[in-house]
């Protein structure tokens, strides 16, 4: 375990955000990861993935550090039939031990997406009960968790902390810090296979329906929602709990 990570053993007093972050600005996504797991403890934790273009680099992190952290997965019901062959082949190469598919209440589709067109008509309304509420239930039990947003992704994510409060609970950025190279980096030096869909052209996945080819020049994420002037589904712009 890192020295970071021992000076925010569970043992003692859990610090501030403010004092979680400013003791973490300048380390290495697995110092983040790791003094996560020394703050709250493996089952107080979870890592949120999409299994998406880029999320091979921090599942290898995070599985260097501990690869029975659990990991949780939103199988929203509109995903790519190439993410879900994805999350598989990580879950194999990777060793991780612990994934969890979660997904939308079947009686909330029912009720608020009968047709399975509220993607095109809400996207927004889509999102939250097809992502947001899911991920909600699923962060239920613990007390911190991690994801991958990166501030080279611009727009909502152009300032974010390594640490942050989310609610009632502690929220890790550990590539808060990273760049493209260094995500490249990690690829690179782990082999690490690509999202089958990078091939195709498509530099970001999300769901089916609201996601299209990037194009020369473009930023990463603009084929999400694209001309809909949407870009966050909402887990990382709501409080989850």
């Amino acid at each position: 375990m890192t020295a970071i990570a021992s000076q925010v053993s569970p043992a003692a007093a859990l610090p501030s955000v403010a004092e979680l972050d400013r003791a973490l600005r300048d380390a290495s996504p697995a110092e983040v990861i790791a003094a996560a797991l020394g703050t709250v403890g493996r089952d107080q934790l979870a890592l949120v993935s999409s299994f998406g273009t880029e999320s091979a680099a921090l599942l290898k992190v995070m599985a260097d550090v501990d690869p029975a952290i659990p990991v949780i997965f939103l199988d929203t019901g509109w995903l790519f039939e190439e993410t879900l062959a994805y999350r598989d082949t990580l879950i194999e190469t990777l060793g991780l031990r612990d994934v969890r598919s979660i997904k939308p209440l079947e009686e909330t589709l029912t009720r608020e997406d009968p047709d399975r067109d509220l993607w095109f008509s809400n996207p927004d309304a889509c999102c939250r009960i097809r992502k947001v509420e899911p991920l909600a239930r699923a962060l239920k039990p613990f007390a911190a968790w991690i994801n991958g947003r990166k501030r080279f992704q611009g727009g909502a994510r152009a300032d974010i902390p390594v640490v942050e409060e989310d609610g009632s609970q502690l929220k890790f950025n550990p590539f808060a810090n990273v760049s493209r190279e260094d995500i490249d980096a990690i690829y690179a030096s782990a082999k690490l296979p690509q999202h089958p869909l990078v091939a195709s052209g498509f530099l970001s996945v999300g769901c089916m329906p609201c996601t299209s080819r990037g194009v020369e020049g473009e930023d990463a994420r603009a084929g999400r929602w694209r001309g809909r002037g949407k870009t966050e589904c909402g887990i990382h712009t709501m409080k989850i709990l």
